[in-house]
């Protein structure tokens, strides 16, 4: 199924992350059932607090195609977004997301709030939750364990 070969991409960035000591979180976007762009979190690397795959996906789609509105877009992470992402996915004007994991402590599209659902935006976004969710979560899990483990 094409969710789950995007998601597959998605993780294939997460391992990047993590083989770089990063939370291991990926992000594809797809316009016409097309990879234009991967990214995946480098916030302890770059110093910089933006630095989430979600940010960094929707800033290479967005030179890609050279327009900042990604509305012909889907985008697919491993783990739900935080405010700050979420936000970014609405002002983007991604049309749809797919969320591997859903994240309890700070996640904002269904566990703490749905910034993508519960406000008056002039923008909303779909959401369809859980597509390769096992796998998300456990490269997440693995991480936090390695990390606790040194």
């Amino acid at each position: 199924m094409e969710k789950e070969k995007f998601m597959k991409e998605a993780l294939k960035e997460a391992q990047k992350a993590f083989d770089k000591e990063e939370v291991p979180i990926g992000a594809v976007i797809v316009k016409d059932g097309k990879i234009i762009a991967r990214a995946h979190n480098l916030k302890e690397i770059k110093k910089d607090t933006t630095e989430h795959a979600e940010i960094r996906a929707i800033k290479k789609a967005s030179k890609k195609i050279n327009a900042w509105r990604l509305n012909e877009c889907e985008l697919y992470t491993t783990l739900e977004p935080c405010p700050m992402c979420a936000g970014a996915i609405v002002q983007a004007r991604i049309k749809k997301i797919y969320i591997g994991t859903m994240d309890e402590k700070t996640g904002a599209c269904g566990s703490i709030l749905n910034l993508l659902k519960d406000y008056k935006f002039n923008h909303n976004v779909e959401i369809e939750y859980n597509i390769l969710g096992t796998e998300c979560k456990e490269i997440l899990q693995k991480f936090f364990k390695q990390l606790r483990n040194k």
